[in-house]
């Protein structure tokens, strides 16, 4: 019942830029946060950016003044603007929410299906 729908992403030389947009919907009662996490190849899932409804964005520090992102809470959308890539950066990025759905239990964590970032030296 909820959706969250990635676009974005692709092939690009060290120090271009990319952009990530994600989009919640469904039976969406609150979000709390949106935010975007990655995985590369033999590594766990870490937080690459987040913004919650109380707050502003919290970024790792591997990516602080280089990603941007930024939230619309009417459309349910978050973006994430990759500037200055580095080879390092190369992973699947997920978007995730930390939402309730109408009539839900509590609020729980929604992923979308990955979009692949691969950067080249």
């Amino acid at each position: 019942q909820v959706q969250l729908v990635e676009s974005g992403g692709g092939l690009v030389q060290a120090g271009g830029s990319l952009r990530l947009s994600c989009a919640a919907s469904g039976s969406i009662f609150s979000i709390r946060s949106m935010g975007w996490y990655r995985q590369a190849p033999g590594k766990q899932r870490e937080l690459v950016a987040s913004i919650s409804s109380s707050g502003g964005p919290n970024y790792s520090d591997s990516v602080k003044g280089r990603f941007t992102s930024t939230r619309d809470y009417v459309k349910n959308t978050v973006s994430l603007q990759m500037n200055t890539l580095k080879p390092e950066d190369t992973a699947v990025y997920y978007c995730n929410a930390v939402l309730v759905q109408y009539g839900g239990s509590g609020y729980a964590d929604y992923w979308g299906q990955g979009t692949q970032v691969t950067v080249s030296s």
